[in-house]
């Protein structure tokens, strides 16, 4: 058997990520759009800007930080708890995929 058949086959090796990072980059910057978008329009309508800012102050931080952080840290407490091999890089390309569904949710409920 030579070294590399013996590396493949060892299960401590390192896992690795599924998703590449340039989708992941590119979710992360879709989702900034489609949080930004809304606010855009309701400025351009004529809605008062500090509210449409405190708002933004909420809810960009929530879809950008927010739900990646809670799919990353769900996937740690799996991996620790469980034992399972979720790679954190997967976990954040999730939770940058259900911040982008769940904002174009929100924006066909109230348009």
């Amino acid at each position: 058997m030579n070294m590399q058949n013996a590396k493949n086959q060892n299960p401590d090796s390192k896992s690795h990520s599924l998703v590449p990072k340039g989708i992941t980059i590119g979710l992360a910057m879709f989702a900034l759009i489609l949080s930004l978008a809304g606010y855009g329009f309701r400025l351009m309508v004529g809605e008062d800007a500090g509210e449409v800012l405190r708002h933004a102050a909420v809810i960009v931080p929530a879809f950008m930080i927010g739900v990646p952080f809670l799919f990353w840290l769900g996937s740690r407490i799996l991996n620790k708890i469980k034992g399972m091999h979720i790679a954190s890089w997967n976990a954040i390309s999730l939770g940058y995929l259900t911040s982008c569904i769940s904002m174009l949710w929100l924006m066909g409920t109230y348009s």
